[in-house]
């Protein structure tokens, strides 16, 4: 248990355990959504209606997908659309030199920008937010080095963002 899950608000029936997976799915989809915009151009409101209705517990080939928490998905959409030069310039600092966020894979720099949004406007503590990022990336990247990449890149966010957690 983590004291974000120990703090956030439940909703009766649902259990400590549902929540966390709920929050978990959240940032997936955050993930998904953010790199969907990138690529197709919709607007924020568009892609976060198109999720919360079509894909949170949609069925696919026979595979429910996971119901995410709609509030912490909208907030981490939002908050990376509004404070995406912040993020963007946290990132950057945190990568190599030669390396500048716009360089990277479309998909680490949507999961850069969800984490961030967390670090810099959620409530969550860092490591809370750097582990479930980091299984984010192991979900895209299962066989790769990304995670340990994002691992490490997050961790310097993290403390950039929220020094006094370290």
């Amino acid at each position: 248990m983590t004291s974000e899950d120990a703090t956030a608000p439940r909703p009766k029936g649902i259990s400590r355990e549902e929540r966390r997976q709920m929050r978990s799915a959240a940032r997936l989809y955050a993930v998904q959504a953010l790199f969907q915009m990138e690529a197709s151009g919709q607007m924020v409101q568009t892609v976060r209606r198109e999720f919360e209705t079509h894909r949170f517990g949609a069925v696919y080939d026979g595979e429910e997908m996971a119901e995410g928490d709609p509030d912490l998905f909208a907030k981490t959409l939002e908050d990376a659309v509004n404070f995406q030069a912040r993020i963007d310039q946290m990132t950057d600092r945190a990568l190599v030199a030669k390396w500048p966020i716009a360089r990277i894979d479309p998909t680490l720099r949507a999961l850069f920008r969800a984490a961030g949004a967390e670090l810099t406007q959620g409530a969550a503590p860092p490591k809370v937010v750097i582990s479930e990022y980091v299984d984010v990336a192991r979900a895209f990247f299962p066989e790769g080095r990304e995670p340990g990449f994002v691992n490490a890149v997050l961790d310097h966010m993290a403390r950039e963002a929220r020094p006094e957690a370290f």
